[in-house]
């Protein structure tokens, strides 16, 4: 599968000394969510990017224009985040603690990545034990 939606229109490329992703593609998001292990993705919903572990999802990102993602977060990230200027509860998923990125150039690369690989962890430890065995991760 291949996907060419670009969000570079959407993201400036230094705000406030940090530096953003320019030129981001859904690829990028995909190519580092499929390094994560045992990971699998499927389309939902007609136009939903889904990225799961164990058959549990972690990772949602819209398929169509603008783009916008959503991932699990821990209980004391959730409300900073939910209250941050780009962010908000995520529809259906905000009682699991779960956010969307409204906004992506209020991340940068490094937070994209520390984001998405604390909502795999986040849902992996919640497998059974028999799960992560079956799927070669602990």
């Amino acid at each position: 599968m291949s996907y060419s939606l670009r969000f570079e229109e959407y993201l400036s490329p230094v705000y406030g000394g940090i530096f953003y992703i320019q030129d981001m593609e859904i690829d990028a998001l995909r190519k580092y969510c499929l390094s994560l292990a045992a990971t699998t993705e499927d389309v939902k919903w007609d136009n939903d990017l889904c990225f799961s572990v164990g058959g549990k999802m972690y990772c949602i990102a819209a398929l169509d224009a603008p783009f916008k993602c959503s991932f699990k977060v821990n209980d004391e990230e959730f409300e900073e985040l939910s209250n941050r200027n780009g962010f908000m509860p995520a529809p259906y998923m905000a009682r699991a603690k779960w956010v969307l990125v409204t906004n992506p150039s209020k991340l940068s690369k490094k937070e994209w990545e520390r984001y998405i690989e604390q909502s795999y962890e986040l849902v992996k430890k919640k497998l059974t034990k028999k799960v992560r065995e079956q799927l070669g991760i602990q």
